[in-house]
């Protein structure tokens, strides 16, 4: 029955095509909707959300929401990718965001007569509303995108709402970037994670930084963050919260000496997505009702 619905889907894919301007400038003309290749986690997520997912063949390695597109072969991360993996799925329609790498991928599945579409990665709410508008344009569900960015329009309010009772000076925040205690990173503005903090209602401790740069105790200490974000990933691979507590100039820090940290899932708070206005407020939360460590799921 399964096979049977897909075969179903994918005739109705080949009905219509569609023609849309990606996040490139570039015209892209959508001749079949399915077999789908998804090159990051958030357009994963928001073709699963449209109700496409059948149709996406494979997936890049940060998509892992929702579980079943695990089931999935990977083809890579988006930063690192290459055309031969994708192409072996035989897709019809691949989609990722518009800073894939290496960008000669793109043009080489073009030329295989892919239709590639590159959606926004600005990491905005802006931003969010237009990449779900991108993808469900692709595969001709707009009305169901449009649905999708009035339920993250809601979530908002709800943010909204509660920010307006809350009380007090806004916290400090500084977001870590960890791959293991060789790899920390300070990131500013421009990160995504430090924009899902500054809508949640945080401060960036991280003033005059762009994106990311190095860790350094003097960096941290210079922060004075009431509050230290990290990814759950990250966090773990420092050896948990005693592991951040060791790390140059964390517990210098009136983050530290509380130890008021929050972990969230990372694609739950790296990605602006569907879901964006929902990890903000989980994030506002664990931020200002909650005291000490606090870790946050999708």
């Amino acid at each position: 029955m399964r096979r049977l619905a897909l075969l179903a889907f994918l005739g109705l894919a080949l009905a219509q095509p569609v023609r849309l301007v990606d996040a490139t400038g570039k015209e892209v003309v959508v001749q079949s909707t399915a077999p789908i290749v998804s090159l990051d986690g958030i357009t994963t997520e928001i073709l699963f959300a449209l109700g496409v997912g059948d149709g996406v063949v494979g997936r890049d390695d940060s998509s892992y929401y929702p579980p079943e597109v695990l089931r999935r072969p990977s083809v890579g991360y988006q930063f690192r990718l290459s055309a031969e993996s994708i192409l072996s799925l035989r897709p019809t329609l691949v989609i990722g965001r518009e800073d894939v790498r290496p960008p000669q991928v793109v043009d080489q599945l073009r030329a295989a007569g892919v239709a590639v579409v590159l959606v926004p990665a600005e990491p905005t709410v802006e931003g969010a509303k237009r990449k779900i508008r991108t993808v469900a344009q692709a595969v001709g569900r707009v009305e169901a995108g449009e649905a999708l960015v009035r339920a993250l329009e809601r979530d908002l309010l709800a943010l909204k709402a509660r920010q307006a009772v809350q009380k007090g000076p806004k916290l400090r925040a500084l977001f870590l970037y960890l791959r293991g205690p060789g790899t920390t990173f300070v990131c500013g503005e421009g990160s995504t994670p430090v924009g899902v903090m500054e809508l949640a209602g945080l401060v960036n401790a991280a003033q005059g930084i762009k994106e990311c740069r190095p860790m350094t105790a003097e960096s941290v200490v210079a922060a004075r963050p009431d509050l230290i974000v990290v990814f759950k990933k990250g966090l773990e691979s420092v050896g948990g919260l005693e592991g951040l507590l060791k790390l140059p100039g964390v517990a210098q820090t009136p983050a530290g000496e509380k130890r008021r940290v929050v972990a969230m899932d990372d694609l739950y708070l790296g990605s602006f997505g569907p879901r964006a206005g929902r990890a903000a407020l989980d994030l506002f939360i664990a931020a200002y009702e909650r005291e000490g460590f606090v870790e946050v799921g999708p």
